[in-house]
């Protein structure tokens, strides 16, 4: 009978049974199965000898391994257990196992602490053996030694850990097998669980110095009190610890919790990514080609997850590179986030930045791999950011459409860091027996703590780089403590079911229905190795069709302290055709299969191949997100003199609380234009305090020199906010306007003037003290553009007050300036137009004509506003009403160019993107509420998200107890405080006289105008709502006489929750010519830039046109157009 007849005959027995019980219906996507003969439970008991006070592991829980031991077929299932005895179930068929543990060689009485396990042919007989991992027994390092049972070929195994060299001692989480150095056998690399830590105190020891093994201080005396990772080189099938010569950290401090191995850069090496628990940040271990590896994770990745736990690799977009995942802590239910959660201060933070501790934050990460050697984050832009106490994530395709879905495992048998338990039970025990010198009954302590079963959480991959949340329609609807997970196709049928190893519960035995209730087809693969690597780990599947790629890699160790089986599925959707199927063996060797059949299992022989080292992917021009040609980048980096920007070191947040975000950090900003009447294009970068302007000439070799420019150098306790050349005077040659900015500076002191500087032609400078009213200014400001709205002949200003230094969220100041004909100004906005003079906190404003009249409206952007249009009537500004009224973003910029050739100016405006932690939309907008709620006599700011259409606060209680004390007396407990909307916690009538403020659209957008204020709105592509967009430069990148786009972004200003929008490396869109952008890739674009852009200016040399992106606190970087 073929599996395709056994498919269907399947499918008719769920009808048959459906339409007998209707009242059931069709079963879910997975079902959860009973009766199976597996009645394992993980039981953990806290006792006086271990317990979750004195072993901070205690609920790590269990792992899972799925994989043939005997070579029938039929998946077996392996799980081990903490407290109890481990077991093997043998698959019978029909989803019934056998528990032949004992006569197997796993014994009921062991004493060790199991944790993770790992399926392997160790030794290369073609048998799979199991490697168990053991930690827990902090006062018996011989208990934690781990165990590699040999298989006998019997179904019987036995221990020879000693024997190989594999007895490692450590607080050993998991371990992985596969071919580091490319000599054919199964290498090791064990990641261990450090014993208690509690300080800052470890920068030094990540590194492995040379001591002499005999110093009480050597890494191998730290080694072993239990921590640090290991690497082991298969020598002939003895393993020889390499750690130290071969590059890996195996200092004290190496928290691992997951290993996940892969090819994470093509290269047809195996790389190592370790995740690790809070303090010491993740490793990216790539793989050197020598036998050495190097940590390059802070080359690779911008930011990491704070408390990693488990890891995957997989390929979650279809370009044949695998993206990584990593699992954190951070809850996605607002009672549970307030209750049982704290995020590190701003202190806390960057004292660890200090140490070396990277840029770590409290949410899972998902590292979209950019293919040029770069990660970015997009898990909030997926929405798998926030999955509460996570242990294992798995990336692979549950329901076989082509997109690797995403299941993890969660939940802590206690609640232990629940806030009300910290405070009142455990701080109270504390306090008593400091003051009694009695023991606490620790029973007693432990009794208290909260126990809270966790849904898991399923994200099905809708292809687009976003995922839903299916945990309930696929059938996950149980409550739990899950820790490790492994699938694998436990009957056979073309679908991956699932296995989960729960705490004080039975394991879950999950059977996938996709293949019967679905019409989505699948291939199953079968790889059969060569040598010592029999089961062909390592190996590398591409399945190329219509132009896209399916990428899977054969690497049993995944998730969290568990193995997958070693049978590949690649689902195929409704589609059925595979035009090829490459598969690259660790050998080096290539088998390419056209058009294989579908909806059956494939089984692959390793072909015969002289020794030679794997070999890279082979280019993937059939994928659609690169280019099928690409001789050359459309923007080449240039060196340059460009002095690099330094920012003051201001915090914002030591002065107000709760802020947003920082408003200190938003330079530089310049302008381009011929200053000292040569014909070449000149720049002036805006500066900070002690750090004025500066001001670089051309040269006509297409180099730019700095100009000391005396009447500027003199302000060096100003910041610059708004740069502008252009010729006040009316004189033939360009000015230069410098607007205030920071957050510092009081209103209308000295460091908030505005300043012209006449050029007298020959690109010298002299300050002008009467350009501008003798009354000062209230405000720093943002931008400053010019443009003779009055028609006279001479330019005015438009200039926008960015904010009030230290008063987040009270309306600065903007102006209107009129040109006297003399390049002196007067504000009109005052008087004619306080809607502008009091329109917001604004980012970026432009000129441009939006009605065909020819004469220029006035667009501007800003934070917690919609984007405005005004047009001049006379002696004012009058609001044109648009469809854009109702984005209420926190904008960063706005240009304007005919983008769809109708001859209509459009609009593109840079927003905070999709990527945030944050997540608003017309009906769950953030709000700010700005009062003096307390009457102290201090403007307080409170930040609240719609939830349930309740006003919640953003920030937790001991966040808002700093601003507002009086909140603790009427909210003792954290769990009163964490249900209440800000109404109930200050009162209705609190919030009547306070001003509110909107965030109701993150998206940056095109916005095509059709005339009248009404505009087609698109959002940019994918790619640009994975961080801010700060910068726009409409221009031909391409060379086909249409607009493109190139965007400059990314912010790292707020606090810890939020983490950081550092996922932009600068964006090319190429326009179509209709107004369809497409976002190029960085091996296209040539763009691959890391930091805060804030600018981009277009600069035209004798030759060439150039690209300059100015960064924050950063260099700035020169790009030449073809």
């Amino acid at each position: 009978m073929t599996s395709r007849t056994l498919h269907l005959l399947t499918a008719v027995l769920f009808l048959l049974i459906s339409c007998n019980q209707k009242q059931a219906g069709p079963p879910p996507l997975f079902q959860l199965m009973t009766n199976t003969g597996i009645d394992f439970q993980n039981k953990v008991v806290n006792t006086d000898s271990a317990n979750i006070i004195n072993y901070r592991n205690f609920y790590n829980g269990g792992g899972v391994a799925i994989g043939d031991i005997n070579n029938d077929g039929l998946p077996d299932i392996f799980l081990t257990s903490n407290m109890g005895p481990n077991k093997l179930y043998l698959n019978e068929g029909n989803w019934h196992f056998k528990d032949i543990s004992q006569e197997a060689g796993f014994p009921a009485n062991k004493q060790q602490w199991s944790t993770g396990v790992v399926m392997a042919d160790v030794n290369g007989d073609g048998w799979l053996d199991i490697y168990v991992c053991n930690a827990g027994h902090m006062e018996n390092g011989a208990l934690r030694k781990n165990q590699l049972f040999i298989n006998r070929h019997d179904n019987t195994f036995i221990d020879s850990a000693e024997e190989y060299g594999l007895a490692d001692s450590g607080y050993t989480t998991q371990a992985s097998f596969f071919d580091y150095d490319g000599d054919g056998d199964l290498d090791c690399f064990i990641i261990n669980n450090s014993p208690m830590v509690n300080t800052l105190d470890y920068v030094n020891q990540r590194q492995m110095p040379n001591f002499a093994p005999a110093a009480a201080n050597s890494p191998a005396a730290r080694r072993t009190t239990g921590g640090g990772d290991h690497l082991f080189r298969n020598d002939n099938g003895h393993f020889t610890e390499v750690t130290h010569e071969a590059g890996i950290h195996g200092s004290l401090i190496s928290l691992g919790l997951g290993v996940m191995v892969g090819d994470v850069n093509g290269d047809g090496w195996p790389d190592i990514y370790v995740s690790n628990d809070f303090f010491e940040r993740d490793y990216l271990y790539i793989n050197q080609r020598n036998g050495t590896f190097r940590d390059q994770l802070e080359d690779c990745m911008q930011h990491i997850s704070l408390a990693s736990m488990g890891a995957d690799m997989a390929d979650i977009n279809n370009d044949g590179y695998p993206d990584i995942f990593t699992t954190d802590m951070l809850p996605d239910d607002d009672y549970r986030l307030k209750t049982t959660f704290s995020f590190e201060t701003e202190d806390v933070y960057r004292l660890k930045q200090e140490a070396g501790f990277y840029h770590q934050f409290f949410q899972n990460a998902l590292q979209l791999n950019n293919r040029n050697g770069k990660f970015l984050d997009i898990a909030c832009y997926s929405g798998v950011n926030a999955t509460d106490w996570t242990w294992g994530g798995l990336l692979f395709d549950m329901d076989n459409d082509g997109y690797n879905d995403i299941f993890v495992t969660n939940g802590i048998a206690q609640d232990l860091i629940n806030q009300d338990f910290l405070d009142f039970f455990a701080n109270n025990m504390a306090r008593e027996m400091q003051s009694t010198g009695k023991r606490a009954d620790l029973h007693a302590l432990l009794d208290k703590i909260p126990a809270h079963p966790l849904l898991k959480k399923v994200f099905h991959n809708n292809g687009h780089l976003q995922f839903a949340d299916s945990a309930r329609p696929w059938g996950f609807t149980t409550p739990s403590f899950s820790t490790g997970a492994a699938y694998g196709d436990l009957d056979n049928d073309g679908d991956l079911d699932l296995v989960v190893n729960n705490v004080n519960q039975p394991a879950f035995i999950y059977r996938n229905n996709t293949t019967e209730t679905t019409h989505h087809h699948y291939l199953a693969l079968n790889l059969k190795g060569a040598g010592k690597n029999r089961f062909a780990i390592g190996s590398r599947i591409r399945a190329f069709r219509k132009g896209d790629v399916l990428y899977r890699e054969l690497m049993p160790a995944r998730g969290f302290q568990s193995s997958v089986d070693y049978h590949l599925i690649i689902g195929l959707g409704t589609n059925p055709q595979i035009d090829s199927l490459v598969v690259d063996w660790p050998s080096g060797a290539t088998t390419i299969i056209h058009h294989p059949r579908v909806d059956t299992s494939l089984t692959l022989d390793q072909p015969p191949s002289p020794p030679k080292t794997p070999h890279p992917l082979a280019p993937t021009a059939d994928i659609p997100t690169q280019p099928k040609s690409s001789p050359r980048t459309l923007l080449t980096p240039i060196p340059s003199a460009f002095q690099r920007h330094q920012e003051d070191d201001n915090i914002d947040f030591y002065n107000e609380h709760n802020l947003p975000k920082m408003l200190s950090r938003e330079g530089p900003k310049a302008a381009v234009g011929d200053i000292n009447g040569d014909g070449l294009e000149d720049i002036v970068i805006g500066g900070t305090q002690n750090h004025p302007a500066q001001v670089y000439l051309q040269t006509p070799g297409e180099k730019w020199i700095k100009k000391p420019i005396p009447s500027i150098d003199q302000f060096t306790d100003f910041e610059d906010g708004a740069v502008l050349l252009f010729d006040a005077d009316g004189d033939g040659d360009l000015d230069l306007f410098l607007g205030p900015g920071g957050n510092t500076a009081p209103p209308y002191s000295r460091q908030l003037q505005f300043r012209l500087f006449k050029n007298d032609g020959k690109g010298n400078f002299t300050l002008d003290p009467d350009a501008f009213p003798a009354n000062g200014n209230n405000s720093n400001t943002s931008v400053a553009i010019a443009n003779d709205f009055n028609h006279d002949g001479y330019p005015d200003l438009f200039v926008g007050g960015r904010c009030i230094s230290r008063e987040y969220g009270a309306t600065p100041t903007s102006y209107l300036f009129i040109n006297d004909r003399k390049g002196h100004f007067k504000d009109i906005a005052a008087t004619n137009n306080p809607d502008i003079a009091n329109i917001g906190m604004v980012t970026g404003a432009a000129w441009t004509d939006l009605t065909g009249d020819t004469a220029k409206e006035l667009v501007i952007v800003g934070d917690w506003l919609t984007p405005r249009i005004f047009t001049w009537q006379g002696d004012r500004f009058k609001e044109i009403p648009t469809n854009l009224s109702q984005l209420s973003g926190w904008w960063n910029t706005v240009a304007a160019t005919d983008l769809d050739g109708d001859g209509k100016t459009d609009l593109i405006l840079g927003n905070l993107g999709e990527n945030f932690y944050l997540k608003p939309d017309k009906e769950h907008p953030v709000k700010l509420f700005i009062a003096d709620f307390d009457g102290n006599g201090i403007t307080d700011k409170i930040l609240t998200r719609t939830i349930d259409g309740k006003d919640m606060p953003v920030f937790l209680k001991k966040d808002m107890e700093t601003q507002l004390p009086s909140l603790k007396k009427e909210n003792l407990r954290y769990s009163e405080f964490a249900g209440k909307s800000i109404q109930q916690l200050l009162g209705a009538t609190a919030l009547e006289h306070a001003k509110t403020l909107l965030f109701n659209y993150p998206s940056s957008i095109v916005a095509l105008n059709r005339g009248n204020g009404q505009f087609d709105i698109r959002p940019l592509p994918a790619t640009a709502q994975f961080s801010s967009v700060n910068a726009i430069q409409c221009l031909d990148l391409n060379g086909d006489g249409i607009t493109d786009l190139a965007l400059g972004g990314n912010e790292y200003g707020f606090l810890p929750q939020f983490g950081r929008l550092d996922a932009s490396l600068g964006q090319v869109l190429l326009n179509d010519g209709k107004g369809k952008l497409t976002a190029i890739g960085t091996e296209t674009s040539g763009l691959n830039l890391t930091g805060q852009v804030r600018d981009i200016v277009r600069i035209k040399g004798k030759d060439h046109v150039f690209l300059l992106f100015l960064r924050n606190d950063d260099s700035p970087q020169l790009y030449r157009l073809p």
